[in-house]
């Protein structure tokens, strides 16, 4: 049976490192975290939320998945929600898309691709709701809009779920971030699409 060993012995020389530096760093990382930002993020090996905003393990609270989407079905992107905003107390919920992301790409053709095809429908709908603005566009282009697009409507997504909603109902402090990575220059692009409180939400949506 094959054990990757090599995982091992790299798993080794890492935390080795990190203790010749920093002798304490693992007995504080094991107290309780108290991260400031819950991070929705694609589940693509080349798009690590902690290294691309260069903060150490602890600071960030990750939940990731195919194309970064937030679905008011999905129990486990909903829990994660619940716990980093009711338990943790993050202030931030950030959703970061990336261009190039494999996801879009296959919402964008017409090929099937089996079960995926049920999850990337929602990132098709956010294709058909903007449909008018995809138009006239090159695959690139296109590409590029539909990730930005699909971060936009993710943002609306958590601003809607009913734990980000009673938060804000309380007075709480929280803000929703659209972000989309670029892994052709490891470069973090802002959507300006940060809401803070119900009433923005109403007004973003009217102008959308």
């Amino acid at each position: 049976m094959k054990t990757l060993k090599h995982l091992f012995e790299r798993n080794q020389a890492w935390a080795s490192e990190i203790k010749e530096r920093d002798p304490d760093f693992f007995s504080q990382l094991s107290m309780q975290q108290s991260p400031e930002y819950l991070w929705i993020g694609c589940s693509d090996s080349r798009v690590p939320a902690n290294q691309i905003v260069n903060l150490p393990p602890g600071e960030v609270f990750v939940h990731r998945n195919i194309a970064n989407l937030v679905v008011h079905t999905d129990l486990n992107c909903l829990s994660v929600i619940q716990f980093a905003v009711d338990v943790l107390k993050v202030k931030h919920i950030v959703v970061c898309g990336h261009y190039g992301c494999g996801g879009i790409t296959a919402a964008m053709e017409n090929t099937e691709h089996g079960l995926i095809d049920n999850w990337l429908r929602h990132v098709k709908d956010v294709g058909r709701f903007n449909a008018d603005m995809l138009s006239g566009l090159d695959n690139a282009e296109k590409h590029d809009l539909l990730c930005e697009l699909n971060v936009r409507e993710q943002v609306i997504n958590v601003c809607n779920t009913t734990i980000v909603r009673d938060a804000w109902k309380k007075g709480i402090e929280l803000a929703v971030h659209g972000w989309v990575y670029s892994i052709e220059d490891g470069i973090l692009k802002d959507l300006d699409t940060c809401i803070t409180s119900k009433e923005q939400l109403i007004e973003t949506t009217r102008n959308a």
